[in-house]
C-alpha cells in the first residue's frame, strides 16, 4: 500500500544511497570536535563527534545531522558499536529530517504559476490569469469537477500572473479551504444518515498537529489539510471522530465504533498516521 506521500504525490524515495547523502560533512566543525564516519552492510553514516563530561554517549539528530558526544575515556571502537546498535533510530531520524527538508522545498516550488498541489489526492497545477471558462473573471476557476478531479487538472488563480508565492499561497488556500468546507459537510451527512448518530455542530481547524477532534458537547473539528487526501482518508477521521460521539476514549470498545461506522478504517488509519498536519507543505514559510 502507498503511503499519504504517494497519493499526493509528494511521495520520497529514501534509498541506501539517499541515506548516506543525509550526512556529508558540515561545513565548519567547531574546535575539539571531529568528523568521523562508519560502514555497515553498505550503509555509510557519519558523524560529528565531541569530548565531553558525560558519563554516557549521547546522540542528537538535527538539521546538521547526527552529533555525537561522548566521554573521553570511551574509545572510538565503543562509539562506533553504540552508532551501529542505534542505527534503525539514527536512520529513522535522518530519514524525517530529509523528508521535511524535501517538502519545504517543494512547498517553495508549489506556490507559484505551474505549481502543483494535491488536492484529493490528484495533483492539481496551478496558474494565474482569469483562465478559459466565460464565468472565471474575478473568481477562482477549477478546470475540472471538484468532487472527483484528475490529476493535471487546472485551478486558475484570478491574480496577475507576476504576483508573489505568499499571495499564491494566500488564494489558493482559500479555496481549498472552501472545497474542505464542502466535502467535509457532505461526508458527515452521509454518516449521520448511515449511523444515525448526530453532531451538535462542526467546523474546521488548522491546527497543526492534529487531523480532528471531538468534544463532549458533541462538536466535531476537522482539519482543512484533509482535503490534499484521498477520500478514503478523510472518510476515516471523520468516523474517527464521530466514534468519539459514543467513546470518548481510544479503548477496544472505541475502535469497534470506528469499525462499525467505518469497516475499511485500518489502512486509512495506517497511511494517514505517518505523518501530522504540521508536515504538509501548506504549514512551510
Amino acid at each position: 500500500m502507498s503511503s499519504p506521500l504517494s497519493q499526493l504525490s509528494l511521495e520520497l524515495d529514501i534509498n541506501t544511497e539517499a541515506t548516506t547523502s543525509l550526512t556529508p560533512p558540515p561545513a565548519q566543525i567547531a574546535t575539539g570536535s571531529r568528523w568521523r564516519e562508519i560502514n555497515h552492510q553498505g550503509i555509510k553514516i557519519g558523524f560529528v563527534l565531541t569530548r565531553s563530561r558525560r558519563r554516557s554517549i549521547g546522540f542528537m539528530v538535527g538539521e546538521e545531522g547526527l552529533r555525537i558526544a561522548a566521554p573521553s575515556w570511551v574509545t572510538l571502537t565503543q562509539i562506533d558499536a553504540a552508532v551501529l546498535e542505534k542505527m534503525t533510530w539514527v536512520l529513522d531520524k535522518l530519514q524525517a529530517m530529509q523528508e521535511r527538508r524535501t517538502r519545504l522545498a517543494l512547498a517553495t516550488k508549489s506556490w507559484q504559476p505551474g505549481g502543483a498541489i494535491p488536492y484529493l489526492a490528484k495533483r492539481i497545477m496551478l496558474q494565474c490569469g482569469s483562465g478559459t471558462h466565460p464565468n472565471s473573471r474575478g473568481k477562482v476557476s477549477f478546470e475540472g469537477d471538484v468532487l472527483q478531479p484528475e490529476s493535471g487538472q487546472t485551478l486558475w488563480l484570478p491574480i496577475p500572473a507576476d504576483s508573489d508565492s505568499s499571495r499564491i499561497r494566500e488564494v489558493a488556500q482559500s479555496w481549498l479551504q472552501q472545497q474542505a468546507k464542502h466535502w467535509f459537510g457532505l461526508r458527515i451527512t452521509h454518516f449521520q444518515q448511515q449511523t444515525g448518530l448526530t453532531i451538535k455542530s462542526w467546523r474546521l481547524s488548522n491546527a497543526l498537529g492534529r487531523w480532528g477532534s471531538c468534544t463532549s458537547d458533541r462538536v466535531i473539528a476537522l482539519n482543512w489539510r484533509l482535503i490534499h487526501f484521498s477520500p478514503s482518508a478523510i472518510d476515516y477521521v471523520i468516523a474517527h471522530e464521530m466514534a468519539h460521539l459514543r467513546e470518548l476514549n481510544h479503548s477496544q470498545d472505541f475502535w469497534a465504533e470506528v469499525q462499525a461506522i467505518y469497516p475499511d478504517y485500518l489502512q486509512a488509519r495506517q497511511s494517514l498516521k505517518k505523518f501530522s498536519p504540521g508536515d504538509l507543505p501548506d504549514t512551510a514559510d
